[in-house]
């Protein structure tokens, strides 16, 4: 074992958030004609939608975490992608901008300031926070998104198998898919 380093926690999440989007991106993929856009019950009215606030939040507070002022802009256009291939393209982009800047991160990073623009004001909170709050908010609605799949031809994926060594088995191939290596994500 090593010694405690309080931003691998993080850096593990932030691999298992790109992970996990992209098992269900590649699941949505499988839809029929028709039913991305289906409206279900859910916080938002489909899968297209839920998937498309998971991006443009994640927008958001990716760039409030890089240092950026995007703010509100963020979510200008509601459903910035209209179908899955795009969505998945965009949302693998800023999963990598999360990962680049969790990788890249020290102990008295996670303390630091970020300031989030919502447009009339600064919201003033430390990097923990924030990225404890944006991991919530997508495992949150990749719970909507998993559940409104059972109602559709696909079946709904696999998205807790992670976190620990053991489940390895469970993704070697999305891994090699997403370019890294079992050393660099269990690190």
């Amino acid at each position: 074992m090593t010694a405690f380093d309080p931003t691998r926690s993080f850096r593990k999440l932030a691999y298992n958030n790109a992970l996990a989007n992209h098992r269900l991106h590649m699941a949505c993929a499988l839809l029929q004609p028709g039913e991305f856009d289906a409206p279900r019950v859910s916080f938002f009215p489909s899968i297209r939608s839920t998937l498309n606030h998971m991006l443009t939040v994640d927008w958001f507070y990716v760039d409030a975490l890089e240092g950026g002022t995007l703010g509100p802009s963020a979510w200008a256009v509601e459903e910035p992608c209209p179908d899955i291939a795009s969505l998945a393209a965009e949302q693998k982009a800023v999963d990598q901008r999360l990962v680049t800047l969790v990788e890249a991160l020290s102990p008295q990073g996670l303390v630091s300031g970020v300031a989030i623009h919502r447009g009339e004001r600064i919201q003033r909170e430390r990097m923990e926070d924030v990225l404890s709050h944006l991991f919530q908010h997508q495992t949150h609605h990749r719970g909507q998104v998993h559940a409104m799949l059972a109602g559709t031809s696909v079946k709904p994926p696999q998205l807790d198998e992670f976190i620990v060594a053991d489940d390895a088995r469970f993704r070697g191939d999305e891994i090699a898919a997403l370019g890294w290596s079992e050393a660099r994500i269990m690190d």
